[in-house]
């Protein structure tokens, strides 16, 4: 199984990045997705989640900018970062099941 993330880069507070994660694995569909930053020197913890029914939970930090979706047809997950803070600088990991992508870079200057 392979999680292959993408994405990430430089933005300025403010800005937007869209990151994409695209699974090979079977069933997909039948499965939670879920985004993980992980900054430096801090655990990996999840900000966003989508079941496979469709049901979404957003860590507090980022609801109301953060939306994650799917596109079953693709095996991929996406997270939509808008009004992107500083604080929100991570490596973005994907995670399906105990399958995790290699990491994609955000950094968000002030």
């Amino acid at each position: 199984v392979q999680l292959q993330a993408s994405g990430g880069g430089l933005v300025q507070a403010g800005g937007s990045l869209r990151l994409s994660c695209t699974a090979s694995i079977s069933r997909f569909s039948s499965n939670t997705v879920a985004w993980y930053p992980q900054a430096p020197g801090t655990q990996r913890e999840w900000v966003a989640v989508l079941t496979s029914g469709g049901h979404t939970t957003y860590a507090a930090s980022v609801k109301g900018r953060f939306t994650i979706s799917r596109d079953n047809a693709k095996n991929t997950v996406y997270l939509q970062m808008n009004s992107l803070k500083p604080e929100d600088t991570a490596v973005y990991y994907c995670r399906v099941l105990t399958f995790w992508g290699q990491g994609t870079l955000v950094t968000v200057s002030s």
